[in-house]
């Protein structure tokens, strides 16, 4: 079992950074594949960025291409995502999430309903 707890949300002016965090409980964390998702009020929850389990590979939605960083630390069992160059549409409260998939090495997925264990979410707003 994984329990993941997000932090670094806030209120933020555009053009700011924001680091988010996502700490994990349980040492099958380092063996996952993890994601950021983001839900904004009255719309679907999207993926915002996936990271393989080693880390060596991420992807990111065309939305925040250039401005997020996803990262893992699997010795910290921290997951990261530097937001840089925010804008107004980037408010929503943004969720981490770890598929239970040991060392899976296929492509990152951008499905939510493909990730097993979820954050409580952590709110962002981008003030313009």
């Amino acid at each position: 079992q994984v329990q993941l707890v997000e932090s670094g949300g806030g209120l933020v002016q555009a053009g700011d950074s924001l680091r988010l965090s996502c700490a994990a409980s349980g040492r099958a964390f380092s063996t996952y594949p993890m994601g950021w998702f983001r839900q904004a009020p009255g719309k679907e929850r999207e993926s915002v960025a996936g990271i393989s389990w080693s880390g060596a590979r991420t992807s990111y939605a065309d939305s925040v291409k250039g401005r997020f960083t996803i990262s893992k630390d699997n010795a910290k069992n921290t997951a990261y995502l530097q937001m840089n160059s925010l804008k107004p549409e980037d408010t929503a409260v943004y969720y981490c999430a770890a598929q239970r998939r040991p060392y899976y090495g296929g492509t990152i997925s951008k499905m939510w309903d493909e990730y097993d264990y979820w954050g409580q979410g952590t709110q962002v707003t981008v003030s313009s």
